[in-house]
Order: C-alpha cells, then sequence, then structure tokens
C-alpha cells in the first residue's frame, strides 16, 4: 500500500495508525490496561475518538502544515485556499476536543486519569503545528487553553519516550526557524538597498 506508519512483526504486516497502535497495546504481555482497555465500552469510546480523529484534526492539521511550511520544502506549490480550509478545521477540531472529548475529571480525553492510545494519536498530531511560524502556531493554539495543557500533561505522563519519538519533528523545526530567518534577513537587505536608491 505504501504507506507510512507500517511494521512489521515477525511475518505480521500493518500500516495504518490506528491499527497499529490497537495491535501493540494488545498483542504484548505486560502492556498497562490504561492504553486500550479490556472493558468493552471504553474501547468502543477510544475507537470512536480514533475515527473521529482521521476525518477532522488530521484533516485540518496535515493539509495546514502542508501548504504553509513543507509545500516549498517538498517542491511543491502553496495553496492559500486550502491552508485558510485547513485553519477552520483546527479551530472547529479543536474547540470539539475542548467541548467533548475532554470533558470529565481525568485530565486526558474521555475523562481519563491516565492517557489511551487515542490521547497519544492526537497529541502527535497536533505536535506536527511546531514547524509553523512562531505567529501562525500561538494564533491557533493559543486560545485553546484546554488543548495546550493537554498536550503538556500528554508529554509529561508519557517522558522521557515522548521527546525521543519527536526529535525528528524538533529538528524539522529548528530548520524551518533558520530558513526563515534568513529569509527575514535577506528581504530586509533587500528593502534597505531599493531604499538607498530611491535615495539616490
Amino acid at each position: 500500500m505504501a504507506q507510512v506508519p507500517a511494521i512489521v512483526d515477525g511475518r505480521f504486516k500493518l500500516f495504518e495508525s490506528h491499527a497499529i497502535l490497537i495491535y501493540l497495546a494488545c498483542a504484548f504481555p505486560g502492556v498497562a490496561d490504561h492504553w486500550y482497555p479490556a472493558d468493552l465500552f471504553r474501547r468502543a469510546k477510544i475507537n470512536s475518538v480514533l475515527d473521529w480523529h482521521h476525518s477532522n484534526l488530521r484533516r485540518g492539521s496535515a493539509t495546514f502544515v502542508l501548504n504553509t511550511v513543507l509545500a516549498p520544502a517538498l517542491g511543491l506549490q502553496k495553496n492559500p485556499q486550502a491552508a485558510a480550509e485547513a485553519e477552520k478545521i483546527l479551530y472547529a477540531s479543536f474547540a470539539r476536543i475542548e467541548s467533548f472529548w475532554l470533558q470529565g475529571k481525568g485530565r486526558f480525553l474521555l475523562g481519563g486519569l491516565q492517557p489511551s492510545i487515542a490521547d497519544l494519536s492526537l497529541v502527535c498530531e497536533i505536535m506536527q503545528l511546531e514547524v509553523l511560524d512562531e505567529k501562525d502556531r500561538n494564533r491557533i493554539l493559543g486560545p485553546h487553553k484546554k488543548v495546550m495543557q493537554w498536550v503538556e500533561d500528554t508529554k509529561n505522563a508519557t517522558k522521557p519516550h515522548f521527546d525521543e519519538m519527536h526529535a525528528v519533528l524538533f529538528r524539522a523545526k529548528e530548520r524551518f526557524q533558520k530558513q526563515r530567518l534568513m529569509e527575514a534577513n535577506s528581504d530586509g537587505e533587500t528593502s534597505q538597498k531599493s531604499s538607498l536608491r530611491s535615495k539616490m
């Protein structure tokens, strides 16, 4: 299927991130129950979050990042209209997470006291926004304090593995920041030269 992520466990091959998370939570002894509880009703709720994720949060996050940051790096054209539509989906998704999925006594999705595979999947989706310009990231995430706290809680609950797994993303963030700084300096020099020419 040429899909990423994919895993090979012995002779068993599997793709699609949510299917992989469910398999890993069930296939190996000793995986804590909170990741994907044995309770059928709790599992059904987690599955509903995962299904919602693909057609909402993922659609917004992946499309926005692609059409603002990644497209030029991949040799593609940015699509401002697609980015604007994706931003609306992101706002709606964050509002839904805060008003619906983050309800209850716990700090995690579905009122959980500990994170589940749904927390991992959705938080990792939001982490893509780290590569954005700080101004864009703050504009999109800033109004959603509850989402930001939940991201932080999930990071803390999964340390040190969270940072290890996102090391590539953090390196990409650094690279994009340097690139934006160089472009800003270059634009500044160009406008300075234009100003000098007009004065002459």
